[in-house]
């Protein structure tokens, strides 16, 4: 809150609260962060009185004034460098440079503001020189600065309390004047705005308040001329709070007064001078100042205060919606997009108001068009490349990172979401619509963007996702504040269930976005997929919002050549959407009818599984076992599908073993499919038959290495090992019809191992035997055993029988006798 006591300077604290935004610039209006030595000031201040003295100008003087201006945070100017500044000014000795005037000015305003209690003599002596001065010099030597440095030194005097009525009412009048006959001055030095507002603040806080509708009229209608300074979000701010000063102030030492007619004859009527953008701040800072007013003193005429503010920002947001249709037609013209921009900030700043339903759609474009507008950056960049071809200028992004709009978006999305809480049904509706409906199009544009971009331009495109990242945020906050009003008993289950899905297909949109474990998100998610996991219905229309796969395999908007490139397994964003779907459909597949899952979702999942990124085609055999573990009876559709997938499921997994598929992800696949087939499945044996084959040609291959690792199994080829271990878990997984087949392929594999593989895989094979409760398969399983063993002690002896026979062959055809022989 701003307190008038503690504000020194207000055209400073005006700058420190646009969000660091910085409106420096070679005028002296900006504040300076050099400090001169005391010797140094002394020095200045004698120059100054020597060249008075002696009635003539040195140019010495100049430099003695800005060595002052330079220490402006330290001086301190008292009554008689106050009436040495005055006696220079008025001085018709010589003629003084322009660039002095702003100087002479802005010490004079130091003055002012520091001094406890100026001279009323002196005082009155500065008004008379200040008259003079913009009566016979400005005219001639008007500049930006020196128009500024004179508004604030105007508005300044006129706020002392000692200041004699007649010389307030001289002040007010000539600043009025400057600002209705010179305000294209403005424009020509923006940089000057703190301190023009800052003046205007002072002579609105004024104990006299003859020109009071005056100087508002100035304040709210200079931005909307011809040649007046243009209105930036900067601007708006600044004007936010000098309306929460002057009001604060007013509040404070109870001026009813102004304040009846600040309410009545600006607030209450709307001059066709009134700025739109400007309206709304004032009205906002009134609701800064009012809030905290009332969370004091509880005054009655502040509550009226207040509503009056509330009013004015409904009635100006009702004629932007009114002028762009309700913002559902495409409006590019700046002036509503400033006002959008300055709308929502004002809200953020000055807390809740009472819901309006212009003001929810307000909120709405603005976090759609202004805060993250990424429809209109897609649009841009596309057009940019495909005319030009060449690089896009990322600096208008940056900007916008670094603006305060961008900043505050998380207050402004708190904001928005308590509008939608209290709005009317009709008004939810629609602005849900506008949330659901900018998730898709931002999915499509950054998949068009990020493929195009990814190799060209990566530094426009982390930028781009840096908008992305705060538009999923918000995406994620208000989805919860419409599950909290959706999903209870106030609305049907049909309602709910429509309103989850839509909430499930958004986020899948976003997914890519998602880079962080959002609380709002997961509670979202938990509320959401429990309610669609209750209706079947609710399941199939999640599950049909699925991409097909020619959705995912082909581009259908790019051009045949950029076709003919496209790659499907590296379009992250379309993959992390797919991602977000292969993890919740397991969720609520007991639901998902088995022609559903065959005609959406197998294609997507069989083509994931191939996915180069290990991450994606775990998540697709996550899925393969979901299915395969859900439904228990074995008498529907769905147990015929199972079987029919475990096919195509063997093929597609081991065809990209090792290089792709995950071993774990297929691991969990094979035992999903042998526990919840039917005893006997065809589709089992051929689990087994592929398993083998394909164990007995990754051992041909190590084979032909003849290397010495693979004849020590520590060293082993991992692939083949792996597929061994499956297979040996397997023994105590598949039903009893199939063990058999089973354990006969595992045999013929374990004797084509080295002898020292053949012990390893043995021992494990005895552990998890002894392991073994299963009274049923226990003593076949020893049985087999003792057999496999004896097996391969006998592949042993006769590989050292060969090996024996070939050493004394190769010996006796040396000349040479084994000491053996000689015995």
């Amino acid at each position: 809150m701003a307190r008038q006591t503690n504000t020194l300077f207000l055209e400073q604290w005006l700058r420190t609260n646009i969000g660091g935004i910085s409106y420096s610039g070679s005028g002296h209006s900006s504040l300076s962060t050099s400090s001169s030595s005391a010797r140094a000031i002394i020095q200045a201040w004698s120059e100054i009185r020597d060249s008075l003295q002696n009635q003539t100008f040195n140019p010495l003087i100049l430099q003695s004034l800005k060595t002052l201006l330079n220490s402006q945070a330290s001086l301190h100017v008292a009554d008689p460098q106050a009436k040495l500044l005055l006696s220079v000014l008025s001085s018709r000795s010589y003629d003084l440079p322009s660039e002095s005037y702003p100087i002479l000015l802005k010490l004079l305003y130091i003055w002012v503001r520091k001094s406890f209690r100026p001279s009323t003599v002196l005082i009155d002596s500065a008004v008379d020189v200040l008259s003079h001065v913009f009566a016979t010099e400005f005219g001639l030597k008007k500049s930006p600065s020196f128009l500024a440095e004179g508004i604030l030194i105007l508005g300044a005097i006129s706020f002392v309390p000692s200041v004699s009525e007649s010389s307030k009412i001289a002040c007010s009048e000539l600043l009025c004047r400057l600002l209705e006959e010179d305000y294209e001055l403005v424009r020509l030095g923006e940089e000057i705005i703190p301190d023009v507002l800052a003046g205007i603040g002072y002579a609105l806080s004024s104990s006299v308040d003859v020109h009071f509708v005056r100087v508002w009229d100035s304040l709210l209608g200079i931005w909307g001329k011809e040649d007046g300074p243009r209105s930036t979000v900067p601007t708006a701010l600044m004007i936010l709070h000098l309306v929460e000063w002057v009001v604060s102030g007013c509040i404070k030492s109870r001026s009813l007064k102004k304040i009846e007619a600040f309410s009545q004859q600006i607030l209450g009527t709307s001059k066709a001078s009134y700025v739109p953008f400007a309206l709304v701040m004032v009205a906002a800072g009134v609701l800064r100042a009012s809030r905290q007013a009332a969370n004091g003193q509880g005054l009655e005429f502040v509550s009226r205060l207040r509503i009056s503010a509330e009013n004015q920002i409904a009635f100006v947001a009702q004629q932007l919606v009114s002028e762009t249709k309700g913002f559902i037609t495409s409006d590019n013209d700046p002036a509503n997009s400033l006002l959008r921009q300055c709308l929502s900030l004002a809200l953020a700043r000055s807390g809740a108001v009472s819901f309006t339903a212009p003001v929810l759609l307000c909120l709405a474009s603005a976090l759609l068009r202004e805060i993250f507008p990424l429809s209109h950056l897609y649009m841009q960049i596309l057009q940019f490349i495909h005319s030009s071809g060449s690089e896009f200028d990322t600096n208008e992004i940056k900007r916008h990172l670094d603006s305060t709009l961008f900043k505050e978006a998380g207050v402004i999305t708190g904001v928005f979401c308590n509008q939608y809480v209290s709005a009317d049904e009709e008004s939810k509706s629609l602005v849900e619509s506008l949330i659901w409906d900018y998730c898709r199009d931002v999915y499509s544009g950054h998949r068009q963007v990020a493929l195009l971009l990814r190799e060209r331009n990566n530094e426009l495109l982390v930028d781009l996702e840096k908008i992305a990242e705060s538009a999923f945020l918000m995406v994620a906050v208000f989805a919860l504040a419409v599950t909290k009003q959706r999903l209870n008993s106030n609305f049907s289950q049909e309602i709910q269930r429509e309103k989850s899905v839509q909430i499930l297909v958004s986020f899948s949109c976003l997914e890519y976005f998602r880079r962080m474990r959002l609380p709002e998100y997961m509670d979202t998610i938990r509320r959401v997929v429990a309610c669609v996991q209750e209706s079947e219905s609710a399941c199939i229309s999640f599950v049909e919002s699925m991409p097909t796969y020619v959705d995912l395999t082909t581009w259908q908007d790019f051009s045949s050549k950029q076709k003919m490139g496209y790659e499907w397994s590296k379009d992250e964003v379309q993959t992390a959407r797919v991602l977000f779907y292969v993890r919740v459909i397991p969720t609520c597949i007991e639901r998902l009818p088995a022609h559903v899952f065959r005609r959406v979702v197998t294609p997507a999942m069989f083509l994931y599984m191939g996915h180069p990124n290990g991450k994606v085609a775990r998540a697709s055999h996550s899925m393969f076992v979901a299915f395969m573990s859900s439904g228990k009876d074995f008498k529907d559709e769905r147990v015929s599908l199972k079987e029919q997938l475990v096919f195509y499921y063997m093929k597609r997994s081991l065809e990209g073993y090792p290089d792709i598929t995950p071993f774990e992800g297929m691991a969990s696949g094979v035992a999903a499919l042998v526990r919840h087939l039917p005893a006997g499945s065809p589709a089992t044996f051929y689990c087994i038959h592929s398993l083998v084959n394909k164990a007995n040609n990754l051992l041909s291959d190590a084979n032909a290495l003849k290397a010495d690792d693979w004849k020590n199994w520590q060293g082993g080829p991992e692939p083949c090992k792996k597929i061994l271990e499956l297979l040996s878990r397997l023994i105590s997984l598949v039903d009893i019809q199939v063990l058999p087949t089973l354990m006969k392929s595992l045999a013929q594999l374990i004797i084509q191992l080295p002898k020292t593989g053949q012990t390893m895989v043995l021992n494990e094979l005895y552990a998890q035997v002894a392991e073994s409760d299963d009274v049923t398969r226990k003593p076949t399983l020893v049985s087999w055993l003792q057999s496999l063993s004896y097996l391969s002690s006998q592949a042993k002896m006769e590989v050292f029988t060969s090996k024996e026979r070939e050493g004394k062959e190769n010996s006796a055809s040396s000349g040479t006798v084994e000491p053996q022989a000689r015995l």
